[in-house]
This record gives structure tokens, C-alpha cells and sequence, in this order.
């Protein structure tokens, strides 16, 4: 039985499950498993399943070969796990919230790949905990609710670009790769889903953005108010004429809103502003 206060919705669907198996390349029937399972065998990276359930998408994790650990924070869904790592040598069942959990202990030194049904209403927090541990990770494969899909992987000028597109393509590229609908849950969200995929790296090192949490305090300054001009919403960070030389340096024009600026123009005029964030 689900459990509302933990936004669980189980991937009930088999020919859901597959499609997305076959999205993350771990498909028997996929091109790609028999090489997957090839790169396996040194044991050079490891999946880590956020939100493992019932082991709806463990097993086409573990039949891989290569290490898994599945995150569970609901006790008898941990001890149904339990039970399929009996079958499974390499899987790991860990009984935690993911946001307490240490990605780079888990990893040991390998490189990590991420899958993860996450709970709607801390999908932001769980993302922005993987990306404190973007250095180790390659893949991050999360089914989350469309809106904010739409949001991760949106451009500049669109409705749903904002500070969350910026944060999310500064550590990975994001692409949303399948809609899924309602029935194919159990029980049904109330709204629609999808899969996207995200690969790191992102834009921050072709930028040379190293303060990456303060380069993003600035973006969400720059974000406060949406349908102000940057000049007015960067009135705290120095004197309008200042913001508006700044932003002609860098070829901004002077009554642009945040929703226009891609990444590189957001890092360039952060650090033409020097902004002591």
C-alpha cells in the first residue's frame, strides 16, 4: 500500500517499465545491454536507485551486474528489498532518506549513475543533493512530474525557463526523454510524469564557474521577481547605472529580464559584476 505522506506512486505498468529500462539502456532487449554488461564487469561504476519501492526497476538495475545500492526510506518496502538482494549479490538495500545519504561513501570510488522515482514535493532538494556530488556522478535518470521536467530542460525566452533550468544546466544537460501518463501508477499521481535524463557535466567548468552556490544566489536574485528588468531586480548588488554598464559589457540590453539569459550570459555577467555573494 502507498503511503501519501511519502508521495509514493509505484511504476505498476510492465510496458512502462520497460520503455524506461530500455531509456536507460539496463534492458535485456535494449543494443546496448550487451555492452553494458561488458563495462560492468570491472566494476568501474555503480547505480544508485532513489525511491527503490517494491524493486519495480531494481532488478533490470541488478540483472546488469554491476553494483546497485537502492534507497528506501518506507521499512517494508526495505525488508522486500532485503529479499531481493538474496537473489542479487550486488545489490545493496539501504534504509534512509536519500537527502541524509552520502553519495561519495556509497560510490566508493566509483563512478555513479543515478535512477530514481522521486517523490514530487522534494524533487528540487533530492536534485540539488546529487549535484553536491556531481563530480562522481555521469548519469542521473529521475521520474518526476512534467511541469517540472519541462523546467530542467527548458530555454532561454520560453514560459517555463527559470531558476531551476539555470541550476540544473549548470551541472547537467538535461532531456526530457518520455511522458508518461497517470495509469501507469499505482495509485495514479494527479498529474502526468516523465523521464529525464541528465549527463554530466554540465556548463560550469566550460565557464570557469568554481563558487558554484554563489554564482546561483546570484541567478535567484536575478529570478526574484520574473517580470522585472535585471537592473531592477540587481538594485541590492551595486547602483543601477553600475548593473546597466555591466550588462552593455557584456552585451545584455538594458530592460532584459532573466527569463531571456542562457547560462554563459548569467556567468559572464556575474563575474563582470563581481558580486559579493
Amino acid at each position: 500500500m502507498a503511503r501519501q505522506r511519502l508521495g509514493q506512486h509505484f511504476l505498476a505498468d510492465a510496458d512502462w517499465r520497460e520503455q524506461i529500462a530500455r531509456a536507460i539502456r539496463v534492458s535485456a532487449h535494449a543494443p546496448e545491454f550487451s555492452a553494458s554488461l561488458d563495462r560492468s564487469s570491472d566494476k568501474s561504476f555503480c547505480w544508485i536507485e532513489i525511491g527503490a519501492g517494491h524493486g519495480e526497476m531494481t532488478e533490470y538495475l541488478a540483472a546488469t551486474g554491476a553494483p546497485v545500492t537502492a534507497i528506501e526510506i518506507d521499512p517494508p518496502l526495505v525488508r522486500r528489498l532485503t529479499n531481493l538482494s538474496r537473489q542479487f549479490p550486488n545489490l545493496n538495500v539501504v534504509s534512509s532518506d536519500v537527502l541524509k545519504v552520502d553519495i561519495a561513501e556509497i560510490a566508493a570510488r566509483r563512478r555513479v549513475r543515478v535512477y530514481g522515482n522521486l517523490p514530487y514535493y522534494i524533487t528540487s532538494p533530492i536534485l540539488h543533493h546529487l549535484f553536491e556530488s556531481a563530480s562522481i556522478i555521469d548519469e542521473i535518470h529521475v521520474m518526476i512530474q512534467l511541469e517540472v521536467a519541462e523546467r530542467l530542460a527548458a530555454q532561454p525566452g520560453t514560459r517555463d525557463y527559470g531558476y531551476l533550468s539555470v541550476a540544473t544546466q549548470l551541472y547537467a544537460r538535461p532531456e526530457l526523454v518520455l511522458e508518461i501518463p497517470r495509469e501507469a501508477f499505482d495509485p495514479p499521481p494527479e498529474v502526468m510524469s516523465a523521464l529525464v535524463t541528465m549527463r554530466l557535466p554540465g556548463q560550469a567548468a566550460k565557464l570557469g564557474i568554481d563558487e558554484k552556490e554563489k554564482f546561483l544566489e546570484f541567478v535567484k536574485v536575478c529570478f526574484a521577481q520574473k517580470r522585472k528588468t535585471l537592473v531592477n531586480n540587481l538594485k541590492a548588488t551595486g547602483k543601477p547605472d553600475e548593473v546597466r554598464a555591466a550588462m552593455e559589457r557584456c552585451g545584455i540590453r538594458a530592460d532584459a529580464r532573466a527569463e531571456q539569459l542562457n547560462v554563459a550570459e548569467f556567468a559572464k555577467l556575474y563575474q563582470e559584476l563581481n558580486a559579493g555573494f
